[in-house]
């Protein structure tokens, strides 16, 4: 189990923080209620997602069915590449950060795959994901002057979202950051005419 404690303790805080929010948001409020933590900034809102990212639908009943069985695949993706990176003892902090892109797509499976049937509004994979974070930090016009969008509101950040997502963001954005240390390679010594060769 050695190098593995540590990934395992992040992916269950993660579980268990993310499964236990959700529930009590699906058993205390209903879909579209809301209340503000810090004014107009921080507000809990109850909604679901019942597609991909940003609520994005994808085929109908079929395609749901298809997005679920493809997240477990993914899943199970990463679950290998955890497993794999502790294994060949990887940089820490590139093991840790994929442990948490690991909880937090469990923790939408999770929704995805037991949700429906858990509360009774659809079967088995046809579950809903819970999302309840919402920063609507900077809202306004665009100017008329931009193209596409001009004269049209926005509010930055506009998606909703949980804990199992922030994970997942967290644990990408670090990676990206710090790739480089993460990946990085050691240098092999080239041999050349000034090197010194020990003989036995």
């Amino acid at each position: 189990m050695k190098g593995y404690t540590k990934p395992l303790l992040i992916i269950f805080f993660v579980l268990l923080a993310d499964q236990a929010l959700k529930t009590w948001i699906k058993t205390n409020m209903y879909i579209g209620q809301e209340f503000k933590i810090l004014g107009n900034w921080f507000i809990i809102h109850f909604t679901e997602n019942n597609g991909m990212a940003f609520g994005l639908e994808f085929g109908g009943e079929f395609g749901k069915l298809s997005l679920s069985l493809f997240r477990i695949a993914a899943v199970g993706g990463i679950g290998y590449g955890l497993h794999y990176l502790i294994q060949r003892k990887y940089h820490r902090g590139l093991i840790l950060n994929v442990a948490l892109i690991f909880a937090g797509a469990l923790g939408n499976i999770i929704d995805s795959v037991f949700y429906g049937v858990i509360y009774k509004y659809a079967g088995l994979f046809h579950g809903r994901v819970v999302d309840m974070f919402y920063f609507p930090i900077l809202e306004g016009v665009f100017p008329n002057w931009v193209p596409i969008w001009g004269g049209e509101d926005y509010i930055f950040f506009r998606p909703v979202f949980n804990i199992a997502d922030a994970a997942i963001s967290v644990g990408v954005i670090i990676i990206l950051i710090f790739q480089k240390s993460y990946f990085k390679e050691d240098s092999v010594e080239e041999i050349g005419p000034n090197n010194e060769v020990v003989e036995e």
